[in-house]
């Protein structure tokens, strides 16, 4: 497994190669953000983006969205992957956002994953991005990258792969390393043909070894 100090140390390799990462869904609040996100599951952030703003022209607070027909959220986002879903989950979140939280996205865990639809990983995002509380959201890219650099066990489930991460990087860290691995994942470390000639850490990458290997 790769220790603290590599770890470290690889992460200082991509801050170079892609300095000053960011969330890529635009909003502007973070009531924005969360529904963003919820939207976000299964769907590219491009795609979302592309809804959103009709969307929250239509519902700009929780009681709006609260108050819609499910279809009517529908119409605005059926373009995206399970919408069916996603409206009643937003719809749902929204009257749970009024009814115990003042209309105010929650600021910890445990409160925001009692939303309908949001789950650890969002969370994460809606802590990180919205409120500068320290997190580490762990999606698919995240996920590919512990596993072939070892910063994890190929095994790890979700969980583990956020505890390995914030257990190896200094906590100050954790949302700016979150997003240069997902940017690094979707434009270098990729799941399909990575770009290892791209790559600051192929020689601690078994996917990289095998492309030096290759290529003699």
């Amino acid at each position: 497994m790769l220790s603290k100090a590599k770890t470290q140390w690889a992460m200082h390799q991509l801050y170079n190669l892609i300095p000053d990462a960011q969330g890529a869904l635009v909003a502007d609040s973070p009531f924005q953000l969360l529904i963003a996100v919820m939207l976000s599951a299964q769907a590219t952030d491009v795609s979302v983006n592309k809804v959103t703003p009709q969307l929250f022209a239509d519902f700009p607070t929780p009681a709006s969205f609260a108050n819609a027909e499910i279809a009517d959220i529908e119409a605005d986002i059926h373009s995206i992957g399970l919408y069916h879903n996603k409206a009643k989950h937003i719809k749902t979140c929204c009257q749970q956002l009024m009814a115990d939280f003042g209309g105010e996205v929650p600021r910890t865990h445990a409160e925001l994953e009692q939303l309908a639809g949001v789950g650890r990983k969002t969370a994460n995002v809606v802590l990180g991005d919205a409120f500068n509380v320290p997190s580490f959201a762990v999606d698919t890219h995240v996920t590919r990258i512990a596993k072939r650099l070892k910063i994890s066990a190929q095994d790890a489930s979700v969980i583990q792969i956020e505890k390995d991460f914030q257990a190896k990087l200094p906590k100050k860290t954790w949302v700016q390393a979150h997003h240069t691995l997902i940017l690094f994942g979707r434009q270098v470390c990729t799941a399909r043909k990575p770009h290892c000639d791209e790559c600051p850490l192929l020689r601690i990458c078994q996917a990289g070894q095998q492309f030096l290997e290759d290529r003699g």
